[in-house]
C-alpha cells in the first residue's frame, strides 16, 4: 500500500462541476464518496492505495482522504484526461481532516506537483488527524 498527496486547486480543479475546495470534498464524502479523477500520468498507484488531498488555497492544507478502488486507466473518451483513477473518499476520516487539516509544513512539502508519495515522516501525522 502506498500513500499519494494529490493537488487541489480550487480557483481552476473541479469536482463533477463543483469548485474543488475542502467543502466540496467534504459533501461529496457524506452524500457521492465514489469519484474518478484525472492523472497527468499512470503512477504506480493500486487498490487500497490512500489519496490525501491537498488543497492550495485558501489555507494550503490536507483535508481529505480517498481509497484507490482500481489501478489508473486510460482514458478513451476524453484525449485531453490521459488516465483516470476510481476512489472512494472516506467518509469519516475526510470529516476528521475537514475539522482539523494537516498544515503544509507539517507535511515538509516544498515543490508541489499535482500528485507525489507523501514523504515516510508526515505519514504519521496525516493518519492520526485522519483518524486511522
Amino acid at each position: 500500500m502506498a500513500d499519494w498527496i494529490y493537488i487541489l486547486d480550487p480557483r481552476r480543479d473541479t469536482l463533477d462541476g463543483e469548485p474543488s475546495d475542502k467543502e466540496t470534498m467534504l459533501q461529496l464524502a457524506q452524500e457521492e464518496p465514489a469519484l474518478e479523477l484525472w492523472l497527468g500520468r499512470r503512477n504506480r498507484m493500486g487498490p487500497g492505495d490512500r489519496l490525501w488531498f491537498f488543497f492550495s488555497r485558501p489555507e494550503a492544507a490536507v483535508a481529505a482522504v480517498a481509497e484507490v478502488d482500481e489501478e489508473p486507466r486510460s482514458d478513451d473518451e476524453d484525449p485531453d484526461i490521459p488516465f483516470v483513477v476510481p476512489v472512494t473518499l472516506l467518509t469519516e476520516a475526510t470529516k476528521s481532516l475537514y475539522r482539523d487539516p494537516v498544515s503544509r509544513d507539517e507535511l515538509g512539502l516544498g515543490q508541489v506537483r499535482s500528485v507525489q508519495k507523501v514523504k515516510p515522516e508526515a505519514l504519521p501525522v496525516l493518519l492520526a488527524r485522519a483518524g486511522l
